[in-house]
């Protein structure tokens, strides 16, 4: 069960990572057709989008991928525990 938890750490490592680079790319004039910012959106969009139409932005700052990341970090809690009980 070991490589179960190393690849849900993993998994949710790589969509923090994926929002993150989706938030420094928004400070920055970057090409938005750029084949890896495709990428980077496809994987953010499906877990930005539905927190984008519940959370209206403060002002100009959008706030949904700090929110998203504490939400992610919950899942992947809970899916450790859940793994964890399974386990024993």
């Amino acid at each position: 069960m070991s490589w179960l938890c190393t690849f849900i750490n993993l998994l949710f490592w790589t969509l923090n990572l994926a929002i993150l680079i989706r938030v420094i790319v928004s400070w920055l004039n970057v090409n938005p057709y750029n084949p890896f910012l495709s990428l980077v959106y496809q994987i953010t969009d499906p877990i930005l989008e539905p927190l984008r139409r519940i959370i209206p932005p403060l002002g100009m700052i959008d706030i949904t991928p700090i929110i998203a990341m504490l939400l992610l970090s919950v899942v992947q809690q809970v899916l450790l525990s859940i793994l964890a009980t399974v386990v024993r």
